[in-house]
């Protein structure tokens, strides 16, 4: 392993980040559901790497708030996959906002999701003896010195694009 690397992003990169808070856990009748859905949501894009997730990253906040951060391959691939009829999210939406129109959920569970497009100069990062993790593992890991030993070199840095002619000399 090298011990000071970056990650080998290039151009655009997507972030979502999806979440859920246990309001109130007595109603694990409710709340379950929802996790179990984003783990069966988890799984389901794992098998398909055609959908867009390169990679994810699950944490917790708090006993009761549980997020995960999802690095997208493009955001019209997650709108694709948030929208299409085949993908579990679409059943589980449905469900959810079927309980919601209800009444049935009352508050016991929250959930939230926040999505960013980060054009390329705009990120940048860096890991000191890490296997790939976050942008790393949705992109892959270069040794620090290929983009800047220094934060500002490493937002200054852009990828260069090969022009169609030459890529299919």
């Amino acid at each position: 392993m090298v011990s000071r690397t970056t990650a080998d992003a290039k151009g655009d990169v997507v972030v979502l980040l999806i979440g859920m808070r246990i309001n109130r856990f007595w109603a694990v009748h409710l709340w379950l559901p929802v996790l179990l859905a984003m783990v069966r949501m988890l799984r389901e894009l794992g098998k398909d790497p055609g959908r867009g997730l390169r990679a994810k990253v699950l944490l917790t906040a708090s006993p009761r708030t549980y997020y995960v951060v999802q690095y997208w391959e493009s955001k019209e691939k997650l709108y694709a996959y948030a929208t299409a009829p085949d993908a579990f999210h679409h059943k589980a939406w449905a469900a959810l906002n079927r309980k919601e129109r209800g009444g049935k959920l009352r508050g016991e569970v929250g959930i939230w999701h926040e999505t960013y497009v980060v054009p390329e100069g705009s990120y940048e990062a860096i890991y000191g003896d890490m296997p790939p993790v976050g942008l790393a593992a949705a992109h892959g890991q270069v040794p620090l010195e290929r983009r800047g030993r220094s934060a500002k070199d490493r937002f200054a840095y852009r990828s260069r694009k090969e022009p169609a002619a030459e890529q299919a000399g």
